[in-house]
């Protein structure tokens, strides 16, 4: 039989004061996590997503750029985009090697920009008329002629690089000085945060990175700016902004080529033609031309004569199958 039974204010009490002893999870104290002033505040994370997106966007545009600049085939990937302060990003850098710092205008202070030297100097050799496939391995510093040299690839690479913060922000990048030893670079104080940029370059069979780092406090200035460019990206694009992208796009120009597409015939086989045999290129004598736009067919019809210049007669749009 249960029995009713009232709690005395002493009995209450005791018990409160037993689980306030025994409980782990009331104590503050193992709550609290240790934090190093010496460490740099965090960007936020969505700021750090946006700027991963940004140099995706530029490793795509700086692929193109150095394959057409080089005449090779270059491969750009982007590897990470993480905040460390300026002595860990100097630690991992090669030594020597080819850094630029960077000027940001229209903002003080600048940014580092470092290039591999299994990068630097297949690089050089292409640009000298060789064919970049040294099988060497070259660990030295760059001279000042060389320094003159890769100033071209550079200044694609900022180029690339302006375009692609263009969307954020209207940053200037200039070349404020060379050095070849990372641990000599005094532009940032040791502790000071810097965003972390690396990128993977394959040209040929020569691989290296391209570290970019910028001073976190330049970055979190911009959080307003990567709000504004997140909420545009968010929107849905009105008339007049259809018609303001087609006035920008109006003065691109395109490569057009008029091609008759279809089997090939070998130089060594072409070599050995004689007089009085017979090329077989199986083409109906109504076939239609190919017209490509930058390398991508989009046309078909027929070349034409417009007063004295030759032309393209369209009579119909390329259908690629589902």
């Amino acid at each position: 039989m249960a029995q009713d039974r009232v709690l005395s204010q002493d009995e209450i009490d005791s018990v409160f004061r037993r689980l306030r002893e025994s409980g782990p999870d009331n104590d503050t104290g193992r709550k609290a996590q240790p934090y190093d002033f010496r460490r740099p505040d965090r960007i936020a994370k969505d700021q750090l997503r946006a700027i991963h997106l940004l140099h995706e966007n530029f490793a795509r545009s700086l692929a193109s750029s150095l394959s057409a600049y080089l005449r090779a085939y270059v491969v750009v990937n982007l590897v990470s985009a993480e905040q460390l302060s300026f002595m860990e990003f100097t630690q991992c850098l090669p030594s020597p090697t080819s850094m630029i710092a960077l000027g940001m205008k229209p903002y003080d202070g600048s940014a580092v920009l470092e290039l591999n030297p299994t990068l630097v100097f297949p690089i050089l050799e292409m640009l000298l008329g060789g064919s970049g496939k040294a099988t060497a391995r070259i660990s030295r510093e760059t001279t000042e002629i060389e320094q003159s040299i890769m100033d071209g690839v550079f200044r694609i690479i900022l180029n690339d690089l302006k375009a692609a913060w263009m969307s954020v922000q209207n940053l200037e990048f200039s070349i404020e000085s060379h050095e070849t030893e990372p641990q000599l670079l005094q532009i940032l104080a040791p502790a000071e945060a810097v965003v972390a940029i690396s990128l993977e370059i394959r040209i040929g069979e020569s691989v290296g990175m391209l570290n970019i780092g910028i001073p976190s406090i330049i970055v979190k200035m911009l959080r307003q700016k990567f709000d504004q460019q997140w909420s545009i990206r968010r929107s849905h694009a009105t008339d007049a902004e259809h018609e303001r992208m087609l006035r920008l796009t109006l003065n691109s120009t395109l490569q057009a080529d008029a091609r008759l597409q279809g089997p090939r015939l070998n130089i060594s086989d072409l070599l050995r033609l004689e007089p009085g045999q017979v090329v077989m290129f199986d083409f109906p004598v109504g076939r239609k031309l190919d017209l490509l736009l930058n390398g991508k067919l989009k046309y078909r019809g027929e070349v034409v004569h417009s007063g004295r210049k030759r032309a393209f007669l369209v009579s119909e749009l390329f259908q690629p199958l589902a």
